[in-house]
């Protein structure tokens, strides 16, 4: 039996809803080329969850994701995206606490913590974002800020609840950068992770940081890392169906 991926395609701050359904439309007729144990994520920006969800009707291996929300269902928080309303427009994942988020907009792993609460409440599967800065890295400080934002992100949830939670490791500097973390590097910063807190044996790790298709294979190949969250090499279909076959490599012939 082939080990399962899952690749998620963040396309952030890109993409008209035209754009995003002409994307989809490219791309769905490269799925057969596409191995079956891949799991597909779309995360469009909220203007174009609709569009796409439309056009991804019938298509169930590619899941629709959201980039961000809020942790309330409902409220006087302008310009906020609620839970339901991801649901309601069949969205299934959503990304939390990336480093953008947190950089740019002042998101704490408090508010991480209550937005993944709050996913898991309305059945959206979260994928939590953590990862460290350079001067982190720098000062040797990567294993205990992963694991800080890791407890901080998912404190209080039980095991069975941590079932339905996938991570991300995405060092900051690697992102959008170019730059790239060392697999076996990658590897043992996500088996901190791993081990950091009861439950998380088998939650899905994913790494993210300029992922290629000419570098996915070497991450997937590690014994921690379950799949990779993509950036820029998520924006062009042809590009990204074939970092998705080239994801299949690695430990696809595992048991």
């Amino acid at each position: 039996m082939a080990a399962r991926r899952l690749v998620a395609g963040n396309w952030k701050m890109f993409k008209t809803a035209d754009a995003a359904v002409a994307f989809v439309d490219a791309f769905l007729p490269l799925l057969p080329m596409i191995p079956e144990n891949i799991d597909i994520v779309l995360c469009p920006p909220f203007t174009a969850l609709d569009a796409v969800a439309r056009r991804l009707r019938g298509h169930d291996r590619v899941a629709l994701g959201a980039q961000n929300m809020h942790w309330e269902s409902s409220g006087a928080f302008t310009g906020e995206i609620a839970p339901p309303m991801l649901t309601d427009l069949g969205v299934r994942y959503v990304i939390l606490g990336h480093s953008e988020r947190r950089q740019y907009f002042g998101e704490t792993d408090e508010a991480v913590c209550k937005k993944t609460i709050a996913a898991l409440t309305h059945g959206l599967t979260p994928i939590v974002a953590v990862g460290e800065t350079l001067a982190e890295r720098d000062a040797g400080l990567a294993h205990e800020r992963v694991v800080s934002q890791t407890r901080a992100a998912l404190h209080g949830l039980a095991p069975d609840a941590l079932a339905h939670v996938v991570l991300a490791y995405e060092p900051v500097w690697a992102i959008g950068t170019g730059r790239n973390c060392e697999a076996l590097d990658a590897d043992a910063i996500m088996q901190a992770i791993r081990t950091s807190m009861h439950g998380l044996t088998n939650v899905p790790i994913l790494y993210g940081g300029s992922v290629k298709p000419e570098n996915v294979p070497l991450y997937v190949a590690q014994p921690n890392i379950d799949g990779a969250l993509v950036g820029g090499a998520s924006l062009d279909p042809e590009g990204f169906a074939n970092l998705l076959r080239a994801a299949c490599e690695g430990r696809c012939d595992a048991v």
